[in-house]
């Protein structure tokens, strides 16, 4: 949970890197929270199957929008990528594929040009 807290906390800090566990338990605990507010939302009746997404949802979705892509963003730096590859996830099938792969390389050992390495600094 402290790495979920510690993304929102940077929240709009896009630059810098971010390790593989930053990122995975941010989406994990994102998953975990969007799954108990959709059983809400089907419950209070404010799902739309039109949308796809209820108010409990879809305020959460516009709430951690920033901070998902500037973990993705930080993430990617930490594969010495820049962070508009995430437009490559707008290319059908194969984009997603692409970025799924360069989000679950390890890191680049030793400074790159966004910084240190995460895993040195943090002890």
């Amino acid at each position: 949970m402290n790495w979920y807290m510690e993304v929102l906390k940077n929240y709009a800090g896009f630059s810098g890197r971010a390790r593989r566990k930053e990122y995975w338990y941010f989406v994990l605990f994102n998953t975990i929270i969007s799954i108990v507010l959709a059983f809400f939302d089907g419950i209070t009746g404010t799902f739309s199957e039109a949308t796809g997404m209820g108010l409990l949802g879809g305020i959460y979705a516009l709430a951690v929008l920033i901070p998902s892509l500037a973990v993705s963003v930080r993430r990617l730096h930490d594969t010495d990528r820049s962070g508009w590859w995430l437009l490559i996830a707008l290319v059908p099938l194969i984009g997603a594929i692409v970025l799924l792969v360069f989000l679950v390389l390890d890191s680049n050992s030793g400074q790159n040009q966004y910084g240190a390495n995460p895993k040195d600094v943090i002890a």
